[in-house]
């Protein structure tokens, strides 16, 4: 199965110079491609749409793709983890490295420092581990738990575009590709014992997969995909060529996703939210969403960020939380933003409200989203400050069109103009409900 920018394929891989038959068409920009055999479900990264799509897929065909991970800049690695049932992704613009349920839901930032153009990811559920490469200015290949624990450096020497990455899960290998020197080299999953399998004959390589001892890669530059003796990197032939755009490629089977017992699978280990593999015992660790705190318990989370910055960028509001270390900025989920200016919150009744220059209004949600109304509508030209008084619940703005400062009740009512004379342009405004 590979990832051709515009659509996903399936070819036979025995058959010299097969068809590939379309699994899902009509794409922007598809790169990374991963699947869960199991529950029938196809995974892929779109750049252009800045997300991460999937759709349930059997004998019959594709169903409908849904977006589970929104909002991304340049998600360029992606993998399944079909024992924990969790996605992990790469982000080469904002450099990270994150996880989330298979639905898109909990997301958890794992790394944001010293990653410089991470790409391609694979992960060895049953050993817990995660391996990476990373293109950037230091390029590198690092593996680290899949919970985010025991980060180490494999490979830093003789590597420049380290793009495919792959798990030979039974003889524990690790291979990759380097587009820059034109090799296919491997190496103990701990970094050791490094050797050659292809040399020289690679014009552009970009993905690699495994299956059995056979190896599979994509070209950039031939279009094709190549496969040889995974040992002995003899017996090279092209199983499909005339390819569009051949980015990722994994071997569609069973057998590269073998189902054994997961410590996650039984009652969540009792983890309050994100239950990950780890390489230590007892081979799990809770997690939980970006931004939020693990209670000392070990599993279960706090009902949110205690200390928090909010944030107005004109057509979408982010929320980062002060309580975790990576200052990660979450989108808040609220619909046709235009024109966002100003933004406050009440902590008493958890809405966050925010001035709309294009729709001429005031607006407040919920921080999860929910509960979106319109607070003021009317004789709004320019609304520019906005502050919440949360002790007598009322709401001020600034209004530079009008010339004026305007109070109201928080749910909009009982409106007032205190301040209409000698203002030119007031913008920014504060309270002090204390001292009133």
């Amino acid at each position: 199965m590979y990832a051709n920018r515009r659509d996903l394929r399936l070819v036979d891989a025995a058959r010299d110079k097969a068809n590939a038959t379309v699994v899902v068409g009509g794409l922007e920009d598809a790169a990374a491609v991963d699947y869960v055999y199991a529950q029938g479900l196809i995974y892929w990264s779109d750049v252009s749409e800045e997300a991460i799509k999937r759709t349930s897929f059997n004998r019959t065909g594709a169903g409908a793709a849904q977006t589970v991970v929104p909002g991304l800049a340049a998600p360029d690695g992606l993998a399944c983890d079909w024992l924990g049932l969790k996605l992990y992704w790469t982000d080469s613009d904002t450099n990270r490295i994150e996880v989330a349920e298979l639905d898109g839901s909990l997301r958890k930032v794992l790394f944001w420092q010293e990653l410089d153009q991470p790409r391609a990811i694979a992960l060895d559920p049953e050993r817990g581990f995660m391996y990476w490469t990373d293109w950037g200015e230091v390029p590198k290949i690092e593996r680290a738990g899949m919970d985010g624990t025991n980060r180490s450096l494999l490979v830093d020497q003789d590597i420049h575009w380290p793009n495919g990455l792959t798990v030979d899960y039974g003889q524990q290998k690790l291979y990759w590709a380097d587009a820059k020197h034109n090799f296919i080299h491997r190496c103990n999953l701990d970094g050791s014992s490094r050797e050659v399998v292809v040399k020289g004959e690679l014009p552009h390589p970009f993905a690699l997969t495994l299956y059995e001892d056979t190896l599979f890669w994509t070209d950039w530059n031939t279009h094709s995909i190549h496969s040889c003796r995974k040992q002995t990197g003899r017996d090279q032939r092209i199983v499909h060529s005339h390819i569009f755009s051949p980015m990722d490629l994994h071997v569609f089977s069973p057998k590269r996703q073998p189902v054994c017992d997961s410590p996650c699978s039984h009652g969540n280990a009792g983890c309050s939210h994100l239950c990950l593999l780890s390489p230590s015992r007892p081979f799990y660790r809770c997690a939980c969403p970006t931004g939020v705190q693990l209670l000392e318990d070990g599993q279960t989370c706090r009902d949110g960020a205690t200390q928090m910055l909010l944030l107005a960028r004109r057509t979408d509001l982010r929320q980062i939380s002060l309580d975790t270390p990576d200052f990660t900025d979450v989108i808040l989920q609220v619909d046709d933003i235009r024109h966002a200016i100003a933004i406050d919150y009440d902590p008493v009744d958890g809405y966050v409200y925010w001035t709309d220059d294009d729709v001429k209004a005031i607006r407040r949600a919920r921080l999860d989203g929910g509960d979106a109304q319109f607070v003021v509508t009317s004789q709004v030209s320019h609304p520019d400050g906005i502050a919440v008084d949360w002790i007598a619940r009322n709401l001020y703005w600034t209004d530079t069109g009008t010339d004026r400062i305007e109070v109201t009740r928080l749910d909009g009512t009982m409106r007032k103009i205190l301040i209409s004379e000698d203002l030119d342009e007031p913008r920014a405004i504060v309270l002090d409900p204390v001292a009133g």
